[in-house]
């Protein structure tokens, strides 16, 4: 293997590729996720967050918390309805 070759390989792996899934009836393909902690994708390059961006995240992902455990019974009822429409697509 080359050395271009290994370079690659451990740059895809920091990169997480999320594949098809549905959301509001609608199907959403392949989108790109960075793996490592404190980083994330923009213009395809993976970029250090600010300390600023990571504290709101993190602010943000402790509301979404909230919210999600009191619609958590509508999220279901979507759910199961989402998985019969991905069965019927082959997904």
């Amino acid at each position: 293997m080359t050395e271009s070759n290994t370079s690659e390989g451990l740059s895809e792996a920091r990169i997480k590729v999320i594949k098809a899934r549905i959301r509001n009836g609608k199907v959403q393909r392949r989108k790109r996720v960075s793996n490592v902690k404190g980083y994330t994708i923009r213009n395809n390059k993976l970029v250090r967050m600010s300390p600023k961006e990571r504290i709101d995240r993190k602010r943000g992902a402790r509301r979404g918390k909230i919210k999600r455990r009191a619609k958590m019974a509508r999220m279901i009822v979507k759910r199961k309805r989402s998985l019969r429409k991905r069965a019927s697509l082959g997904l």
